[in-house]
């Protein structure tokens, strides 16, 4: 009886270690693709956003929020539905200058990430 706890325990062990490493690890929200891009020149107008991450976000704690030139800050309201790993939404007109995109996600690993991307809006 105790030779066979004792090989039932090592197979336990062994089975932790082997797929120990097969399981992904957690981390921060990383951005994989953004627009618009850092500095990128874009119409005036109505702006489409989409920030696609390297792992699922909670969209509904999640923010996205449009800086004008004035320093005025307006919310863009995030799309709900699409893929688990983007966040979307289309700003109001906006009108020629230099922005900044203020993002702010919540990743499945319960980390707040956020970062600025700054455009410029022209003609």
């Amino acid at each position: 009886m105790r030779e066979y706890i004792g090989n039932l325990a090592a197979i336990a062990v062994l089975v932790g270690l082997v797929s120990g490493p097969a399981l992904p690890a957690l981390a921060h929200a990383v951005i994989v693709s953004a627009n618009p891009t850092a500095d990128q020149h874009v119409a005036a107008g109505k702006v489409a956003v989409r920030i696609e991450f390297n792992t699922r976000i909670d969209k509904e704690r999640s923010r996205l929020q449009v800086m004008a030139p004035t320093g005025d800050k307006t919310d863009v309201p995030i799309d709900q539905a699409g893929e688990p790993n983007v966040v979307a939404g289309t700003t109001a007109d906006l009108t020629p200058g230099a922005y900044v995109l203020r993002w702010q996600v919540l990743a499945i690993d319960g980390h707040i990430t956020r970062g600025d991307i700054p455009f410029t809006v022209g003609n």
